[in-house]
């Protein structure tokens, strides 16, 4: 079966072409290989299986039975996986080539994605180690971005965005340490879900803050992130960052269309758009919508969250990635993207001292958080303030990455739960986001919520011709 036409890789209407007989996961791989052949967006890949691989994979998922195909939640969907998460037998490079290794194990939350019957396609680019939001901080080939070359994909996961949006995979297995799973989706029209802090297994992965980080889901709309989510979670006893789900609060259960819902944004004051009128105008936009879906608007003081933000970056929490791969930076300093190997060299002078100080001003700023859910239900902001040319990125690397972190930077740290979704479109085509936070273990709420505004924002899936 040869394919001439485009597929949609969403999960509902790749499913309901396999259950037609329309295709076959066969064909499907094939396509693929193909389109990922024939595609412009340079960088996306750090490694592909081999194409015969995936075709035997492919070949095996057919050849099951009616019974057993019905048990696999994912069976035939095609994924991709951020390159710093470990899949026995392929190489891990975390953004450096000569930090690769070949993975002995695959990470726990992987493996329940393949026995769920998704197919792997290949590993994909980052920022080195995970370190930057921009998405070009890589040894490999720089990314750029879905819809407007000239600019930045996001990061640090940029290819896991990119391979999502451009219809190469249906959903793509991301990390988040300060916005890594939610800036690349807001820059590249699809969804990024970022779960709770340790619903998802780290282990087998290559850490950056290992005490903060999350796995996170990159789909085409908010009901894929949040059917890969729910195969992928779990506790993990050999994980000791894993943590057993909780029920969220009643009222956040889920979403029901109709439903009244309080939801916050900054104060005009801490709004900033760092000069782009385009994501301001889409951000306003936003908020009638959220209105029009029952919303009832806070305006509320951003300055605890803009405290946290500061504490990831400019507080003790980067000697974490030195911890991670310090020792390698140090024994290898050209081998690492120069800005990322400051960063982390700097992190040798952190004091204990420092650790502790911060820790305490972390639970301050927590309990001042903790009161803001009586008033609201959800934390609207949007993604990123605005989105930038890689020339501007590689003119001025620090202080636009940390830009790009204004409205992200603060989730992990104060344990929350976020998704961004698509908000439109600048008047220069790029696209534009907003996150959705809230409470540790709503994600359910917050995909049902993001759906219908996602729904009522946008009208074509990513980067490709299909309608939402």
């Amino acid at each position: 079966m040869s394919i001439s036409t485009p597929v949609p890789l969403s999960i509902p209407a790749l499913e309901c072409l396999y259950q037609t007989c329309q295709l076959t996961p066969k064909a499907v791989v094939s396509w693929i290989f193909e389109q990922v052949n024939q595609c412009d967006i340079k960088g996306t890949w750090t490694y592909l299986i081999p194409q015969n691989e995936v075709l035997a994979q492919a070949e095996k998922l057919e050849q099951l039975s009616a019974e057993a195909r019905a048990s696999m939640p994912l069976w035939g969907i095609p994924f991709s996986v951020k390159d710093c998460i470990d899949i026995a037998d392929t190489p891990t490079s975390a953004g450096c080539p000569d930090f690769a290794y070949q993975a002995q194990h695959t990470n726990p939350a992987i493996a329940k994605l393949l026995a769920a019957g998704a197919i792997l396609i290949g590993k994909t680019n980052l920022d080195q180690f995970a370190t930057g939001l921009v998405g070009i901080r890589t040894g490999y080939d720089v990314p750029h971005n879905s819809f407007v070359k000239d600019y930045i994909p996001g990061g640090s996961s940029s290819g896991s965005a990119v391979s999502v949006a451009m219809g190469l995979v249906s959903f793509s297995i991301g990390t988040d340490t300060g916005g890594s799973g939610r800036v690349p989706a807001g820059l590249n029209n699809i969804v990024g879900l970022k779960p709770t802090r340790g619903l998802i297994s780290k282990l087998n992965m290559v850490d950056a803050c290992k005490t903060l980080d999350c796995v996170s889901v990159f789909a085409l709309t908010a009901e894929d992130s949040l059917k890969v989510f729910q195969v992928a979670k779990g506790f993990n006893p050999e994980d000791p960052f894993s943590r057993r789900e909780a029920c969220p609060p009643a009222h956040l259960d889920f979403y029901q269309k109709g439903q009244t819902f309080r939801f916050g944004v900054p104060e005009k004051q801490y709004l900033n758009f760092f000069g782009n009128a385009d994501v301001e105008v889409a951000f306003k936009k936003a908020v009638e919508t959220l209105k029009s879906l029952g919303g009832e608007c806070h305006e509320i003081s951003y300055e605890p969250f803009l405290e946290a933000n500061n504490l990831l970056f400019k507080g003790p929490w980067v000697a974490e990635r030195y911890v991670s791969v310090g020792e390698f930076v140090e024994a290898n300093p050209d081998s690492v993207f120069p800005i990322t190997r400051d960063i982390l060299l700097k992190a040798k002078d952190l004091l204990a001292s420092d650790v502790f100080e911060s820790l305490y001003k972390l639970a301050a700023i927590k309990r001042v958080v903790e009161s803001l859910w009586d008033k609201i239900d959800v934390l609207v902001v949007p993604t990123t303030g605005t989105a930038y040319k890689i020339s501007e990125v590689t003119e001025n690397p620090i202080e636009l990455n940390s830009n790009l972190g204004y409205y992200t930077n603060f989730v992990n740290l104060l344990d929350l739960a976020a998704i961004s979704v698509p908000n439109g479109f600048q008047t220069n085509s790029l696209p534009t986001g907003v996150t959705m936070i809230s409470q540790p273990f709503t994600e359910g709420y917050l995909v049902k919520l993001g759906s219908m505004f996602h729904r009522c924002r946008v009208e074509k899936l990513g980067a490709t011709s299909f309608p939402i």
